[in-house]
């Protein structure tokens, strides 16, 4: 019975890789081809070459002090998790049209200026900080942001990891920490 099933998986696989041999070829042609239709997304920004990659204040040739920086929170939670207060936090609040206009209004108030306004990290301070602010627009598709990563994060700042992003503990309730995660999550909408 097992042979069986070797001698089947043994047929299965060439006809696979044939399959997506063919499938790659299709694909290149079709990408060159119909390249705004195949490789963007909805809003127009490409799939394989994302703005964030060029965006110059995330150059990957910067400094190794920089980068290590720019890791330090993301190894923090992955080996450590996040401080006890933090632990199991949930966002209570749901993507309302009004929960996600307040969010934008805090948002623009408290992050805008090195986040940018879609959070591409493109605002008006972002060239003068080092390390350069998060891509929020892509960290928050990223599995690590779950809530209670990102209200740590955005409650706790950046300092003890060498970065000038500021603890917002003090200067916002966490009710509308989560309105601005709410409005992370609904993709940064105008």
């Amino acid at each position: 019975m097992a042979n069986d099933g070797c001698q089947r998986l043994g047929i299965f696989v060439p006809l696979l890789v044939s399959a997506c041999v063919f499938a790659l070829a299709t694909f290149s042609v079709s990408a060159n081809e119909h390249s705004a239709q195949i490789m963007t997304r909805p809003n127009g920004q490409d799939i394989w070459n994302p703005r964030w990659l060029n965006h110059s204040v995330w150059d990957k040739n910067q400094d190794k002090g920089v980068l290590s920086k720019r890791k330090a929170r993301h190894l923090s939670f992955m080996r450590q998790g996040v401080p006890v207060e933090y632990k199991g936090a949930r966002n209570p609040l749901s993507a309302l049209p009004t929960t996600i206009i307040e969010g934008r209004a805090l948002y623009d108030n408290n992050c805008k200026s090195c986040h940018g306004s879609n959070g591409n990290g493109e605002g008006m301070l972002a060239n003068d900080l080092s390390p350069s602010p998060a891509l929020l627009s892509f960290m928050i598709s990223m599995p690590m942001s779950v809530d209670e990563y990102l209200l740590w994060s955005i409650s706790e700042g950046g300092i003890v990891f060498g970065s000038e992003m500021p603890a917002f503990a003090s200067e916002l309730a966490r009710e509308e920490i989560w309105k601005i995660v709410v409005f992370m999550r609904a993709g940064f909408p105008q």
